[in-house]
């Protein structure tokens, strides 16, 4: 039987691991959540540009639907 001094050591050592993973976590979700919001304005400004191109007219939008030349 383990002394009540031992498994108190033993405890605090774990709770000392879990939070320093937890602090990792959090940093690196918090990482994630900012490349999350700027590959979503990087997404919006793509999108936006696509947009605009497909409705300054020519054939530059509808080439993706003709019938290639080796028909």
């Amino acid at each position: 039987m383990e002394s009540l001094e031992a498994r108190v050591v033993e405890l605090e050592v774990k709770t000392a691991f879990q939070e320093d993973l937890l602090e990792t976590l959090n940093e690196i979700v918090t990482r994630q959540e900012q490349q999350i919001a700027l590959l979503q304005k990087q997404f919006k400004a793509l999108y936006q540009q696509m947009q605009s191109q497909g409705q300054g007219g020519g054939s530059d939008g509808n080439a993706r639907h003709e019938i290639p030349p080796h028909y």
